[in-house]
């Protein structure tokens, strides 16, 4: 949704009401408010010649009737406000740039609240005092609009607030739209509807014979009305009824005839049957290329000499037929790419580091050749096979961000996505991707939102999916964990110690026992305060002097054992003695995995056991924002 709450607050005074979506926590509602407020005020404050904060959009809303606004540090919400007299119409939503995110929803939602705002004061002059005594209808009134009202339901309950009261405005919005448009409502349909289902099921009870009379009648109009049938059917039939009734257990007479041929076509007795070019005339026969097409052609490139293409018509093939299966073949056709790139590989000899390999000349084909006649693998073999997919994959992608202040956890999140790859757009065209799953081991998620556009909640973990088919991955879901029960792939610690003018700095890390497997290529990043004239570390490090930082590459942590240590000494231009400023250094942990499980221990299972609707692949985590000071 994109509107999360409606707000009037006066321009002196405190609010007057609030209204928020069931989800949507009042507290954060009146912290954007409040955040609103004073941002106001300052701007009040300010000299007309001040320069305005970067975070206002659109005009100064001291100066305007309406604008936008963008409030908050950490949780930042975007307030579309509309002054009226000296109440200021707020609607919240949030300030990210996503395309669930509709702004002028949210604006409409607005000018709508303020039609009730002047409705309920009957004019412009919109106090406080007014809409303290239409509270309750004003109440109920932006509740529905924040629920989302057509403008037919709109001018009605503006036009009931003063007369019919609360219960007319609230209750009578099934039939509101029926009744403007001057459609019939259901109560009046209801009769008619029920008269009918009882007439149709007393007919369908009724059974009733027709009169002799006119079965007879209806037969010679009948018999006027029918084609005449040929004389051959009036005999066979005629024969039939002298026949009488026949034993249906007795031999078929059939045994005894005949065979005749499939379908049972007749044999054609004209002469002309006999003309190969009248039974041949309807047949579509391919005709053959010419003969400079069947051709090779004959390549003369270094490498790759010899005749490629044609079609040959050899001793061991007898037919056109067998030629053309031999095509259906994977290098079918004389397109065998061993005939130029070589059944083997290059063998590579010890030399001056792969100077060798740029010998030029017929010496260097020879040795080639030998080099590859030593080796029995064909190159083909040891490519990269990429495996085709068989049907939809799903994965689960996780990011994981924390905050050590020494050895002590300040902060930790973890954001999860669970991603189907569907069947490529070549291989499934048009074909939607269908089938239901479900979510097994979410005691520790704090919160799931969907992908409302392809995905639908069953309940009890169960999910169904329906998409049209992507090349790249879909997030159809995306969760968080609840802080305290967030696992930790890795505890980090940083002391420092600033001595006179040298600075030492040591980072201890260790790896989570109960990892599945031990994190690998794990770099530590530290964030130097100077560029260092002179520096000592341990183990050995990469500098880069243009962002000042200090990087360190782990190639495996094991899961148990002492904690590792990065060291590094550094001489500085302050000293704690001169009363200089405190300094700061930062590092940041970067690493990732892959593997059959997550880090949260979320998994994904078929809707019932044995079915194979979609298929489960590696999924993985790494670190977001990873750091410790």
């Amino acid at each position: 949704m994109s509107c999360l709450a409606l707000s009037l607050q006066p321009v002196n005074g405190p609010d007057v009401l609030l209204q928020t979506r069931e989800w949507f926590p009042p507290s954060r509602a009146l912290v954007a408010l409040s955040s609103f407020r004073h941002t106001r005020l300052s701007l009040s404050s300010k000299s007309p010649s001040s320069d305005p904060q970067p975070d206002l959009i659109g005009d100064d809303p001291l100066a305007a009737s309406s604008g936008q606004l963008i409030v908050g540090v950490e949780s930042r919400y975007r307030v579309i406000y509309r002054l009226v007299n000296t109440i200021y119409v707020l609607g919240i939503t949030t300030a990210d740039q996503d395309s669930s995110i509709n702004v002028f929803e949210c604006i409409h939602l607005v000018n709508q609240a303020v039609s009730v705002v002047v409705a309920a004061c009957r004019g412009v002059d919109v106090t406080p005092e007014k809409l303290a005594r239409k509270y309750a209808e004003v109440y109920m009134a932006l509740d529905i609009v924040l629920r989302g009202v057509s403008s037919i339901r709109l001018s009605a309950m503006l036009s009931s607030m003063h007369g019919e009261g609360i219960a007319k405005m609230v209750h009578s919005a099934l039939d509101t739209e029926a009744k403007i448009r001057g459609a019939d409502s259901w109560p009046a349909l209801e009769p008619h509807s029920v008269e009918h289902v009882a007439g149709v099921e007393a007919f369908s009870a009724n059974r009733f014979e027709l009169p002799p009379e006119t079965l007879s009648t209806g037969d010679e109009v009948a018999a006027t009305i029918a084609p005449a049938a040929p004389a051959e059917q009036e005999e066979s039939k005629g024969e039939e009824e002298a026949a009488g009734p026949k034993d249906p257990f007795a031999a078929s007479d059939k045994l005894n005839e005949p065979e005749e041929l499939v379908s049972g076509f007749k044999k054609n007795k004209d002469s002309s049957s006999a003309d190969l070019t009248v039974a041949l005339a309807g047949l579509e026969v391919t005709t053959l290329p010419p003969a400079e097409a069947t051709q090779s052609t004959h390549i003369g490139v270094e490498g790759f000499e010899g005749d490629y293409g044609g079609i040959e018509f050899g001793n061991e093939q007898a037919s056109l037929g067998e030629t053309f299966e031999g095509f259906s073949e994977a290098w079918g056709g004389g397109l065998d790419p061993s005939e130029f790139v070589g059944p083997t590989k290059a063998k590579k000899s010890e030399g001056l580091g792969g100077l060798e390999l740029l010998q030029t000349g017929p010496d260097a084909t020879d040795a080639a050749k030998a080099a590859a006649a030593a080796d029995g693998k064909a190159p083909l073999e040891n490519l990269v096979q990429k495996t085709e997919m068989k049907g939809p994959e799903m994965f689960i992608s996780e990011e994981i961000s924390a905050e050590f202040r020494e050895s002590l956890l300040a902060r930790v999140g973890l954001m999860g996505r669970v991603c189907l790859r569907t069947l490529p757009t070549k291989t499934s065209g048009d074909k939607e991707t269908e089938f239901s799953f479900r979510v097994e081991g979410t005691s520790l998620v704090k919160r799931f939102i969907m992908q409302n556009s392809c995905v639908s909640s069953l309940g009890n973990g169960l999910f169904h999916v329906r998409t049209a088919a992507s090349d790249e991955p879909i997030p159809i879901l995306k969760y968080s964990l609840l802080p305290k029960s967030t696992p930790l792939p890795l505890r980090v610690r940083l002391m420092q110690r600033h001595s006179g003018t040298l600075l030492s700095v040591m980072i201890q890390y260790v790896s989570n026992p109960e990892l599945p497997a031990p994190l690998k290529d794990v770099t530590f990043v530290l964030k130097l305060p100077v560029d260092p004239t002179l520096l000592k570390v341990s183990p050995k490090a990469i500098l880069n002097r243009s962002e000042k930082e200090l990087k360190w590459i782990i190639s495996e942590i094991p899961l148990i054992g002492s904690p590792g240590k990065l060291r590094v000494r550094m001489p500085v231009d302050t000293s704690p003695e001169d009363g200089g400023e405190e300094i700061e250094v930062v590092g940041y942990v970067k690493f990732s995995w892959q593997g059959p499980s997550s880090l949260s221990g979320i998994c994904l299972r078929p809707a019932s056991e044995g079915s194979t609707d979609f298929y489960e692949v590696s999924h993985k985590y790494e670190s977001g924002v990873y750091m410790c000071n």
